[in-house]
Protein backbone atom coordinates (compact mmCIF):
# COMPACT_ATOMS: atom_id res chain seq x y z
CA UNK A 1 0.00 0.00 0.00
CA UNK A 2 1.16 3.67 -0.73
CA UNK A 3 0.41 6.47 1.46
CA UNK A 4 0.47 10.36 0.56
CA UNK A 5 0.71 12.25 3.85
CA UNK A 6 0.07 16.09 3.83
CA UNK A 7 -0.65 17.46 6.80
CA UNK A 8 1.99 19.50 8.68
CA UNK A 9 0.73 18.92 11.96
CA UNK A 10 0.87 15.27 11.90
CA UNK A 11 4.45 15.41 10.02
CA UNK A 12 5.95 17.91 13.08
CA UNK A 13 4.25 16.41 16.24
CA UNK A 14 5.66 13.07 17.61
CA UNK A 15 3.25 10.91 19.11
CA UNK A 16 1.30 8.05 18.88
CA UNK A 17 -0.29 8.93 15.89
CA UNK A 18 3.14 8.76 14.05
CA UNK A 19 4.34 5.36 15.33
CA UNK A 20 0.70 3.97 14.30
CA UNK A 21 1.26 4.73 10.62
CA UNK A 22 4.68 3.51 10.86
CA UNK A 23 3.72 0.14 12.29
CA UNK A 24 1.30 -0.26 9.14
CA UNK A 25 3.90 -0.75 7.01
CA UNK A 26 2.43 1.50 4.06
CA UNK A 27 5.07 3.01 1.81
CA UNK A 28 4.65 6.97 3.10
CA UNK A 29 5.34 9.69 0.77
CA UNK A 30 4.96 12.99 2.67
CA UNK A 31 4.21 16.62 0.90
CA UNK A 32 3.68 19.98 3.19
CA UNK A 33 0.78 21.14 2.76
CA UNK A 34 -1.25 22.68 1.93
CA UNK A 35 -0.49 20.96 -1.66
CA UNK A 36 -2.08 22.36 -4.51
CA UNK A 37 -4.43 21.11 -7.64
CA UNK A 38 -1.45 21.46 -10.16
CA UNK A 39 0.72 19.58 -7.50
CA UNK A 40 -1.88 16.98 -7.20
CA UNK A 41 -2.84 16.33 -10.02
CA UNK A 42 0.64 14.58 -11.98
CA UNK A 43 0.89 12.10 -8.88
CA UNK A 44 -2.59 11.36 -6.78
CA UNK A 45 -3.33 8.39 -8.74
CA UNK A 46 -0.26 6.72 -8.02
CA UNK A 47 -1.58 6.10 -4.10
CA UNK A 48 -3.94 3.80 -2.40
CA UNK A 49 -4.64 6.42 0.72
CA UNK A 50 -4.11 10.22 1.33
CA UNK A 51 -4.38 11.59 4.93
CA UNK A 52 -4.30 14.88 4.12
CA UNK A 53 -4.70 18.55 5.57
CA UNK A 54 -6.38 21.61 3.96
CA UNK A 55 -5.20 20.41 0.30
CA UNK A 56 -6.73 21.43 -3.22
CA UNK A 57 -8.86 18.33 -3.88
CA UNK A 58 -10.66 19.86 -6.67
CA UNK A 59 -13.08 17.98 -9.26
CA UNK A 60 -10.02 17.34 -11.67
CA UNK A 61 -8.05 16.38 -8.90
CA UNK A 62 -10.67 13.54 -7.36
CA UNK A 63 -11.57 12.28 -11.22
CA UNK A 64 -7.89 11.65 -11.71
CA UNK A 65 -7.49 10.24 -8.18
CA UNK A 66 -10.55 7.49 -9.34
CA UNK A 67 -9.00 6.70 -12.54
CA UNK A 68 -6.23 5.51 -10.38
CA UNK A 69 -5.41 3.36 -6.85
CA UNK A 70 -6.89 5.89 -4.26
CA UNK A 71 -9.35 3.83 -2.35
CA UNK A 72 -9.69 6.77 0.62
CA UNK A 73 -9.30 10.28 1.46
CA UNK A 74 -8.91 10.64 5.22
CA UNK A 75 -9.04 14.15 6.32
CA UNK A 76 -7.00 15.41 9.42
CA UNK A 77 -8.93 17.24 10.81
CA UNK A 78 -12.64 18.72 10.81
CA UNK A 79 -13.31 20.82 7.90
CA UNK A 80 -14.08 19.59 4.62
CA UNK A 81 -14.16 22.53 2.56
CA UNK A 82 -11.24 22.10 0.27
CA UNK A 83 -12.73 19.12 -0.73
CA UNK A 84 -14.84 19.00 -3.84
CA UNK A 85 -17.70 16.18 -1.76
CA UNK A 86 -20.57 15.84 -4.80
CA UNK A 87 -17.24 15.21 -6.94
CA UNK A 88 -15.87 12.77 -4.31
CA UNK A 89 -19.78 11.44 -4.41
CA UNK A 90 -19.63 10.75 -7.94
CA UNK A 91 -16.26 9.36 -8.55
CA UNK A 92 -16.67 6.94 -5.21
CA UNK A 93 -13.97 7.93 -3.33
CA UNK A 94 -14.79 7.86 0.85
CA UNK A 95 -14.05 11.03 2.64
CA UNK A 96 -13.50 10.99 6.00
CA UNK A 97 -12.45 13.37 8.51
CA UNK A 98 -11.94 13.69 12.48
CA UNK A 99 -15.34 15.06 14.16
CA UNK A 100 -15.06 16.02 18.37
CA UNK A 101 -11.13 15.41 18.53
CA UNK A 102 -9.99 19.63 18.75
CA UNK A 103 -13.11 21.35 19.93
CA UNK A 104 -11.13 22.03 23.62
CA UNK A 105 -8.48 23.49 22.41
CA UNK A 106 -9.77 25.65 20.05
CA UNK A 107 -11.87 26.70 22.30
CA UNK A 108 -9.03 27.78 24.68
CA UNK A 109 -7.26 29.34 21.13
CA UNK A 110 -10.33 31.63 21.41
CA UNK A 111 -9.65 32.39 25.19
CA UNK A 112 -6.56 33.17 24.49
CA UNK A 113 -6.75 35.48 21.59
CA UNK A 114 -9.09 37.28 23.33
CA UNK A 115 -7.47 37.53 26.48
CA UNK A 116 -3.96 38.46 24.54
CA UNK A 117 -6.29 41.12 23.14
CA UNK A 118 -8.19 42.67 25.85
CA UNK A 119 -5.11 42.73 28.16
CA UNK A 120 -2.76 43.96 25.43
CA UNK A 121 -0.17 40.63 26.11
CA UNK A 122 1.17 40.99 22.35
CA UNK A 123 1.83 44.68 22.43
CA UNK A 124 3.50 44.61 26.54
CA UNK A 125 5.46 41.85 25.52
CA UNK A 126 6.98 43.94 22.36
CA UNK A 127 7.92 46.25 24.31
CA UNK A 128 9.74 45.08 27.35
CA UNK A 129 11.40 43.10 24.95
CA UNK A 130 13.17 46.04 23.48
CA UNK A 131 13.67 47.39 26.61
CA UNK A 132 10.76 50.15 27.23
CA UNK A 133 8.47 49.97 30.51
CA UNK A 134 5.13 51.55 28.79
CA UNK A 135 1.91 50.26 30.75
CA UNK A 136 -1.44 49.93 28.62
CA UNK A 137 -4.77 50.48 29.91
CA UNK A 138 -6.76 46.65 29.13
CA UNK A 139 -10.24 45.68 29.42
CA UNK A 140 -12.17 43.15 31.38
CA UNK A 141 -13.93 40.36 29.66
CA UNK A 142 -16.46 40.32 32.69
CA UNK A 143 -19.39 41.75 31.87
CA UNK A 144 -19.12 41.65 28.10
CA UNK A 145 -21.94 40.01 26.12
CA UNK A 146 -20.21 37.27 23.64
CA UNK A 147 -22.12 36.35 20.50
CA UNK A 148 -21.22 32.64 19.34
CA UNK A 149 -22.22 31.75 15.88
CA UNK A 150 -22.22 28.21 15.47
CA UNK A 151 -22.87 25.94 18.39
CA UNK A 152 -21.36 22.46 17.91
CA UNK A 153 -19.01 20.86 19.94
CA UNK A 154 -16.24 24.17 19.53
CA UNK A 155 -19.10 26.58 19.69
CA UNK A 156 -20.40 24.59 23.33
CA UNK A 157 -16.86 24.83 24.65
CA UNK A 158 -16.64 28.36 23.76
CA UNK A 159 -19.90 29.24 25.38
CA UNK A 160 -18.78 26.60 28.61
CA UNK A 161 -15.62 28.98 29.05
CA UNK A 162 -17.49 32.11 28.68
CA UNK A 163 -19.66 31.33 31.44
CA UNK A 164 -16.76 30.98 33.40
CA UNK A 165 -15.16 34.37 32.85
CA UNK A 166 -18.45 35.60 33.51
CA UNK A 167 -19.83 37.15 29.87
CA UNK A 168 -23.00 37.16 29.11
CA UNK A 169 -23.82 34.19 25.99
CA UNK A 170 -26.07 34.71 22.93
CA UNK A 171 -25.70 31.78 20.35
CA UNK A 172 -27.03 31.36 16.91
CA UNK A 173 -26.77 28.08 15.17
CA UNK A 174 -29.30 26.81 12.19
CA UNK A 175 -30.12 23.61 14.61
CA UNK A 176 -29.20 25.33 18.17
CA UNK A 177 -30.00 22.82 21.15
CA UNK A 178 -32.08 24.45 23.28
CA UNK A 179 -31.41 22.20 26.41
CA UNK A 180 -27.65 22.76 26.39
CA UNK A 181 -28.90 26.86 26.07
CA UNK A 182 -31.43 26.14 28.98
CA UNK A 183 -29.00 24.74 30.82
CA UNK A 184 -26.16 27.46 30.44
CA UNK A 185 -28.32 30.68 30.60
CA UNK A 186 -27.42 31.19 26.76
CA UNK A 187 -29.90 33.55 24.99
CA UNK A 188 -30.75 32.02 21.70
CA UNK A 189 -30.45 34.57 18.98
CA UNK A 190 -33.39 34.16 16.08
CA UNK A 191 -30.69 35.28 13.28
CA UNK A 192 -27.02 36.45 12.92
CA UNK A 193 -28.27 39.88 12.71
CA UNK A 194 -29.99 39.74 16.04
CA UNK A 195 -27.13 38.20 17.58
CA UNK A 196 -24.69 41.13 16.08
CA UNK A 197 -26.43 44.08 17.37
CA UNK A 198 -26.18 42.41 21.09
CA UNK A 199 -22.77 41.59 21.27
CA UNK A 200 -19.98 42.97 22.14
CA UNK A 201 -17.68 39.76 21.10
CA UNK A 202 -18.52 37.52 18.21
CA UNK A 203 -16.70 34.17 18.21
CA UNK A 204 -17.00 32.35 14.77
CA UNK A 205 -17.67 28.50 15.14
CA UNK A 206 -19.23 27.33 11.87
CA UNK A 207 -18.19 25.30 9.23
CA UNK A 208 -17.47 26.99 5.48
CA UNK A 209 -20.07 25.75 2.90
CA UNK A 210 -22.24 27.87 0.55
CA UNK A 211 -24.75 28.72 3.07
CA UNK A 212 -22.58 30.22 5.47
CA UNK A 213 -19.89 31.76 3.26
CA UNK A 214 -19.48 35.41 4.32
CA UNK A 215 -21.99 34.91 7.06
CA UNK A 216 -20.43 38.13 8.24
CA UNK A 217 -21.79 39.76 5.17
CA UNK A 218 -21.15 43.69 4.22
CA UNK A 219 -24.62 44.34 4.70
CA UNK A 220 -24.55 42.98 8.52
CA UNK A 221 -20.98 44.50 8.85
CA UNK A 222 -22.14 47.39 7.87
CA UNK A 223 -25.62 47.75 9.41
CA UNK A 224 -25.94 45.05 12.54
CA UNK A 225 -22.53 45.64 14.60
CA UNK A 226 -22.34 47.32 17.74
CA UNK A 227 -19.81 49.86 17.38
CA UNK A 228 -16.70 48.51 19.27
CA UNK A 229 -17.10 45.40 18.19
CA UNK A 230 -14.76 42.71 18.66
CA UNK A 231 -13.82 39.25 16.32
CA UNK A 232 -12.45 36.51 16.61
CA UNK A 233 -12.53 33.65 14.13
CA UNK A 234 -10.81 30.21 14.95
CA UNK A 235 -13.17 28.23 11.70
CA UNK A 236 -13.01 29.51 8.10
CA UNK A 237 -11.46 32.82 6.71
CA UNK A 238 -13.82 33.16 4.21
CA UNK A 239 -17.00 33.69 6.84
CA UNK A 240 -16.14 37.12 6.88
CA UNK A 241 -16.73 39.32 3.73
CA UNK A 242 -13.10 40.62 3.82
CA UNK A 243 -13.63 44.27 1.79
CA UNK A 244 -16.15 44.63 4.36
CA UNK A 245 -14.33 43.96 7.31
CA UNK A 246 -11.52 45.94 6.10
CA UNK A 247 -14.06 48.76 6.21
CA UNK A 248 -15.12 47.80 9.80
CA UNK A 249 -12.09 48.53 11.14
CA UNK A 250 -11.10 51.39 9.04
CA UNK A 251 -13.99 52.93 10.48
CA UNK A 252 -13.67 51.86 13.84
CA UNK A 253 -17.23 49.66 13.64
CA UNK A 254 -14.72 46.51 14.55
CA UNK A 255 -12.62 47.29 17.55
CA UNK A 256 -10.21 44.33 17.14
CA UNK A 257 -10.24 41.27 14.44
CA UNK A 258 -8.03 38.39 15.97
CA UNK A 259 -8.09 35.14 13.70
CA UNK A 260 -6.21 32.17 13.29
CA UNK A 261 -7.33 31.60 9.83
CA UNK A 262 -7.38 33.36 6.39
CA UNK A 263 -9.15 33.93 3.19
CA UNK A 264 -5.61 32.40 1.32
CA UNK A 265 -3.31 30.51 3.54
CA UNK A 266 -0.05 30.45 4.11
CA UNK A 267 -0.89 34.42 4.27
CA UNK A 268 0.52 36.56 1.72
CA UNK A 269 3.26 38.65 2.82
CA UNK A 270 0.99 41.67 1.59
CA UNK A 271 -2.30 41.20 2.94
CA UNK A 272 -4.29 43.88 3.60
CA UNK A 273 -5.12 43.05 6.97
CA UNK A 274 -1.50 43.06 7.88
CA UNK A 275 -1.49 47.17 8.18
CA UNK A 276 -3.83 47.12 11.30
CA UNK A 277 -2.28 47.25 14.93
CA UNK A 278 -5.66 46.25 16.27
CA UNK A 279 -5.76 42.88 14.49
CA UNK A 280 -3.84 40.10 15.81
CA UNK A 281 -3.39 36.63 13.34
CA UNK A 282 -2.16 33.46 14.09
CA UNK A 283 -1.31 30.69 11.36
CA UNK A 284 -3.81 28.42 11.92
CA UNK A 285 -2.61 26.55 14.99
CA UNK A 286 -5.65 26.66 17.27
CA UNK A 287 -5.96 22.99 16.91
CA UNK A 288 -1.94 22.44 17.20
CA UNK A 289 -1.24 21.31 20.64
CA UNK A 290 0.34 17.68 21.03
CA UNK A 291 -2.76 16.41 22.63
CA UNK A 292 -5.09 17.49 19.81
CA UNK A 293 -2.66 16.38 16.97
CA UNK A 294 -2.23 12.90 18.65
CA UNK A 295 -6.14 12.31 18.86
CA UNK A 296 -6.89 13.77 15.14
CA UNK A 297 -3.95 11.95 14.06
CA UNK A 298 -4.70 8.78 15.47
CA UNK A 299 -8.74 9.07 14.00
CA UNK A 300 -7.21 10.15 10.96
CA UNK A 301 -5.12 6.49 10.36
CA UNK A 302 -8.08 5.01 11.58
CA UNK A 303 -9.83 5.94 9.11
CA UNK A 304 -7.23 5.41 6.60
CA UNK A 305 -6.97 1.66 7.81
CA UNK A 306 -11.01 1.02 8.01
CA UNK A 307 -11.25 1.74 4.00
CA UNK A 308 -7.83 0.17 3.37
CA UNK A 309 -8.62 -2.88 5.19
CA UNK A 310 -11.71 -3.17 3.45
CA UNK A 311 -10.55 -3.47 -0.03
Amino acid sequence: MKILLTSTSFQDTKGKHQEMLQKTGFSVDVLRGPVKADVLLPIISQYDGIICGDDDFNREVLKKASEGKVKILSKYGVGLDKIDLEAAQEYQIPVTNCPGVNHVTVSEHVFALLLCFFKNIHTEYNFTKSGKWKRLTGMELFGKTIGIIGLGKIGKEVALKAKAFGLKIIAFDKFIDKQFCCENNIEIADSVENLCEKSNIISLNVSLNAETEHILSEKIIKNHLKHGTIIVNTARGKLIHLESLIFGLEKNIIAGYLTDVMDEEPMPENHPLLKFENVIITPHVASRTYESVERQGIMAVENLLKHLISH
